[in-house]
C-alpha cells in the first residue's frame, strides 16, 4: 500500500506545479489619455473661438489697404507694414515700447529680489505676512493703483513735496507724464509677479548648500554669487519674460502716467482702432508689436540657455 500511496501523493502536486509555473494573462490597460483629452475640449474650445479665430481675424485685416473690409472691395497688399516700418513716428514709438519694459524689468528685478531672498530666508509665518503683502496689489484695479501714483507724482504731490520740504530740490521734479512715471507705474504693477517667479526657485534650493559653503570657509556674499544667485537663475529668467511681456502690451499704465508725452505702441495702437477707425493699420501695428515681444522674449530665453552665465559665479 505505500508505494500506491506515494504514487498518488506524486499525481496530486503534480498539477500544483503546473499551475504555479504558468503565466499569467495580460489584462489590456485602458488609455488613460482619453479622459483627460475628454476634460481639456472645453478649454480647447473656448481658446479656438475666443483666441484663435479674433487673432486670425485681425491678421486677416492688416493685410488689406484698402477702407472696405469685405472680401469682394477688399485688396490685400503688404501696404500697412511697409508704411509702418518706413513711418520714424511709429519706430520711435516701438523702440521706446523696448526701452520703457525693459527699464521696467530692471526696476523689477533690483526690487523683487531682495524681497523673494528674504521670503526664502524667513520662517513659515513671516513669509505667509509678505506674501499677503506682495499678493495684496492684484486685489485692487491697476486703475485705483495708477491713480493713487497719480496723486503722488503731481508737480505738487507728496513725493516732490517732501523732496522741497526735506531741501533736496529747488523745483519739483517732471515725474508725471514722462518715461520715469511710466517705469514707476509698470514696475509696481508687474513687481508682485517678479518677486512670485524668483522665490518659487529660491524656495527649491538645499539649504545644506549654503551650509556647506560656510564650512568650507565661503564669505555670505560668495556664498549668494557661487550658490544663491546661479541657482536662482531660472526664476529670474521667467520673471524678466513676465514683466517684459506685460510691460510691453500694457495700455492703462502708459495711458494715465504718460499720456501724450510716452507714445508707447499700445497706446497708439489703441489710438489708430478707436480715434482714427483705422483698423487694418492698428491691426498691423498690433502684430508688429506681437511679433517684436516674442521675437526679443525667444532671443532671451535661447540666449540663456547657450550661455554659460551660470558658471560665471562659480
Amino acid at each position: 500500500m505505500e508505494p500506491v500511496r506515494h504514487h498518488a501523493d506524486q499525481e496530486i502536486s503534480k498539477p500544483t506545479n503546473v499551475t504555479v509555473g504558468r503565466k499569467k494573462p495580460k489584462i489590456k490597460k485602458r488609455k488613460g489619455w482619453i479622459p483627460g483629452l475628454l476634460l481639456l475640449i472645453p478649454i480647447l474650445l473656448f481658446i479656438f473661438g475666443f483666441f484663435i479665430v479674433p487673432m486670425l481675424y485681425i491678421l486677416y485685416l492688416s493685410f488689406i489697404s484698402t477702407d472696405h473690409l469685405n472680401s469682394a472691395d477688399a485688396v490685400y497688399s503688404l501696404k500697412n507694414y511697409i508704411a509702418l516700418f518706413t513711418d520714424s513716428y511709429y519706430l520711435s514709438s516701438l523702440w521706446l515700447t523696448v526701452k520703457i519694459s525693459l527699464y521696467s524689468v530692471i526696476v523689477a528685478l533690483l526690487l523683487g529680489y531682495p524681497i523673494a531672498l528674504t521670503m526664502a530666508k524667513s520662517s513659515q509665518r513671516v513669509r505667509g505676512y509678505i506674501t499677503l503683502l506682495i499678493a495684496s496689489p492684484l486685489l485692487v484695479s491697476i486703475v485705483v493703483r495708477n491713480f493713487g501714483w497719480y496723486l503722488l507724482l503731481l508737480p505738487n504731490g507728496t513725493i516732490n513735496q517732501l523732496l522741497l520740504n526735506m531741501g533736496i530740490i529747488n523745483t519739483p521734479l517732471k515725474l508725471l507724464f514722462s518715461e520715469l512715471g511710466v517705469v514707476i507705474g509698470l514696475s509696481n504693477a508687474y513687481l508682485p509677479f517678479m518677486v512670485l517667479a524668483i522665490v518659487t526657485s529660491l524656495y527649491n534650493i538645499d539649504p545644506s548648500l549654503e551650509k556647506a559653503g560656510a564650512i568650507l570657509g565661503a564669505s555670505p556674499l560668495r556664498s549668494f554669487f557661487s550658490i544663491t544667485l546661479p541657482l536662482s537663475l531660472p526664476g529670474v529668467v521667467s520673471g524678466c519674460v513676465l514683466v517684459f511681456s506685460l510691460s510691453m502690451s500694457a495700455y492703462v499704465t502708459p495711458a494715465l502716467m504718460g499720456g501724450a508725452n510716452v507714445p508707447v505702441m499700445p497706446v497708439v495702437l489703441y489710438d489708430q482702432i478707436n480715434n482714427l477707425l483705422k483698423w487694418t493699420f492698428g491691426s498691423a501695428l498690433s502684430y508688429v508689436l506681437l511679433a517684436t515681444t516674442l521675437l526679443l522674449v525667444l532671443v532671451f530665453t535661447r540666449s540663456m540657455e547657450k550661455s554659460k552665465f551660470k558658471e560665471v559665479f562659480r
